[in-house]
Formats: C-alpha cells, structure tokens, sequence
C-alpha cells in the first residue's frame, strides 16, 4: 500500500506522542504539515473501507491537535473538514450524523472567527451583514470560506428536518460565491458544486433554481476537466431527476462509471459518487 493512501503507524505513535507530551514548539512546525498530508491521504485513498475503519482514530488525534495548537487556524479548518466528511459518508446512525456534524460546524466558526472577528457567529448575522463582511475578503480567505461553507452545508444536510437549519442556506451561498469569486478554479471548481446543489435541492415551487444549478453543475465538471465525478453524480440526481430527464440522468450516470476515478484529491469521492451512480441506475426506472 504506498504511503498517500495511509500514514504509517509510527508517524501516528509520534504525533500522538508529541500531543501528550505537549511539545507545542515542535506540533507549531509539524502540526499543519501533518494536517495537510492526512487530508490528501484520505482524499487520495481508493478503499473506503479502509478510509471508513481508520478515521475514528485520526478524529481523536486531530481533537487532541486543536486542543493543545488552539491558534492553529489550519487545524481547526483540517478537523472540521474531516468530521464533516467522516459523519456524511459513514456514520449512518441519524443522531450521530447530527453530533459529529454539530462538532465539525462548532470547528469550522472557530477557524472562521481566527480569521475575522466578525464572523465568530456568522449565524447571527443578516444575509446583508454577511455579505458586507465578506466583500472586504481577499483570495487568503479563500479555504476557510470553502471549507466553512462546505461543512455547513453537510451540518444543514443533516438537520434537514429542522427548517430553522434550511433557513442557514442562503448563507452558506454567500461564502460559496464569494469563493467563486475570489477563486473559482479552488479545489477544482468544487464551490460551483455545492452552488449546483443548493440551487436544485428544493423543488421551484419552493424557491429552486434549476436552471442556474445546471450552470454550475456544468462549470464544476469543466473546472475538474471532468475528473470531479461528484459534480456528475449531483447534476444527474438533483438537475436531470428534477427535471425529469431520462436521457441526460442516463448519460450522466453511465459516464461517471466508465471513467478512471483515480485523480488527485478525488480518488475516493469519485469512487464513492461511482457506487452511488450504479443505485440510481438501477432505481432509474421506478423514477421516471
């Protein structure tokens, strides 16, 4: 197994090592390295479950990380992100998905109130406050917005039945346009998928925007060259089912599973989006 796909046991034993010992002077060096590397691993992986077994114990690592490095932005950002990611993939318990989602949304305003005071509770703020504030930011905010928006809309996904929490939409829009914004082509044009999804994941009698989601669910596959196979998956299940159209669902679906899913820091999405591609194929006909 090579060495992006996981880290070794004994670079854990160390890291660990350090959090317990307390060696803030070396973590202050190591600690984001650490973070980044980690996060590519994962995102590199190409078995999930693998992925699925190992990463409760990176989670409590990662806890220890920000507890002993609290001004660590990076790291606070680095266990929101994973948190998020294990809880939406994995966790299938609907009580756990909310709490691990409720820790990885409580990381993320940490990371976003280190970067501007401001924004320590962004969900106080009106929709006009938000947008003020973020007009100010520059391309260095560009990943905690990301990130933060990212994982507010998998904390929303998860208290879907509570519309005070779907009411938090329109801004996690505004920190996914500001990111286009600022960058459009981060993380591979990923902020243009969550835009697809939010504007299709409620029918237009209640406000969707289908036509607009096409627009970025497009852009997104273009920024990725076609690699980001999530960005198919969801222009498949929330546009093409939305609109009821069989041909473009079809064709969708059947070229996110012929296609290699190994790609840089999409491996495991893409194989993940493959698998879920394959259920809507087969439940395609009770659909239409």
């Amino acid at each position: 197994m090579s060495v992006k796909k996981k880290l070794s046991h004994y670079s854990v034993m160390v890291f660990a090592l350090l959090v317990l010992s307390g060696c803030a002077s070396i973590l202050e060096k190591k600690s984001q390295h650490f973070a980044n590397s980690f996060s590519s691993a994962v995102l590199e992986s190409d078995d999930p479950v693998m992925i699925e077994q190992g990463i409760p114990s990176y989670l409590l690592l990662l806890d220890a990380l920000v507890k002993n490095n609290p001004e660590q932005t990076a790291l606070w950002s680095a266990a929101a992100n994973l948190n998020s990611a294990y809880a939406s993939s994995f966790i299938k318990d609907a009580g756990r998905v909310k709490s691990v989602n409720n820790k990885a949304l409580k990381y993320a305003f940490t990371a976003l109130c280190q970067k501007d005071k401001r924004l320590c509770h962004p969900q106080s703020l009106s929709l006009d406050e938000l947008n003020g504030v973020l007009q100010q930011f520059d391309s260095s905010y560009v990943s905690t917005l990301y990130i933060t928006g990212s994982v507010w809309a998998g904390w929303i996904q998860a208290n879907s039945d509570d519309w005070n929490a779907i009411a938090d939409m329109p801004r996690v829009e505004a920190l996914m346009k500001r990111v286009v914004a600022l960058d459009e082509r981060y993380q591979q044009g990923a902020a243009h998928l969550y835009l697809g999804v939010l504007a299709t994941v409620l029918t237009p009698a209640l406000g969707g925007r289908p036509e607009l989601g096409k627009k970025h669910f497009e852009q997104a596959v273009s920024l990725s060259q076609g690699q980001n196979l999530m960005a198919k998956l969801y222009y498949a299940k929330n546009y093409a089912r939305g609109i009821l159209d069989r041909e473009l669902h079809d064709k969708l679906l059947q070229e996110i599973i012929a296609a290699d899913p190994h790609a840089p820091d999409l491996t495991l999405s893409n194989i993940m989006a493959q698998q879920q591609a394959k259920e809507l194929l087969q439940s395609a006909d009770d659909y239409f």
